[in-house]
């Protein structure tokens, strides 16, 4: 029993995420069509609906090429990385946090380094942002880990240990800058 409820966890996440792939693309293509290259400003003329596709987050030291999507609740975080409600979207002034889980998406989060560049792609033409990681840190699951930045500031976040069984007793942070 516990086989088949893992493995149709798994296959659920799967699904979530093609179909976050695949509305991100159609969205892509639709944005072209019309002429999006023009808008510039995605995604800020989005309508920020949890589970809709906001960007594309990739980090190359690791592989990981992702769909980030609105929201931190299970549907969402099973379809991708998951942008925190409140906080700003990258690139904005303000922290911007984005969540995934450490058996899914950021599977190999803790392998990321201090100095390694994570890029964010608005898509439709808009200009990708470089970011650096400037500080990794390890907090308390119950500790407060989102900080308030008058500057652009982008913080992933998953749970640490990354290969822990059961509930994870702290909170993996990086935090990136943008790249001048």
């Amino acid at each position: 029993m516990l086989l088949l409820w893992a493995g149709s966890a798994w296959g659920r996440s799967a699904l979530a995420r093609d179909a976050a792939r695949s509305e991100w693309w159609a969205l892509e293509a639709r944005r072209i069509a019309e002429g999006g290259r023009a808008l510039g400003a995605r995604p800020i003329d989005l309508e920020l609906r949890p589970g809709s596709p906001l960007l594309r987050l990739r980090i190359p030291s690791i592989g990981l090429d992702e769909i980030v999507v609105e929201g931190v609740g299970d549907a969402e975080l099973r379809a991708g990385p998951g942008h925190l409600p409140g906080t700003p979207l990258p690139g904005a002034a303000g922290n911007a946090v984005l969540s995934a889980h450490r058996d899914r998406h950021f599977r190999r989060l803790d392998e990321v380094a201090v100095g390694d560049t994570v890029f964010t792609d608005p898509g439709a033409g808009s200009d990708v942002q470089r970011w650096i990681v400037a500080e990794r840190r390890v907090v308390d699951a119950e500790a407060p880990a989102i900080f308030r930045s008058d500057e652009p500031r982008l913080t992933l976040t998953t749970c640490w240990p990354v290969r822990y069984f059961g509930p994870a007793p702290e909170r993996l942070l990086l935090t990136a800058r943008p790249l001048e």
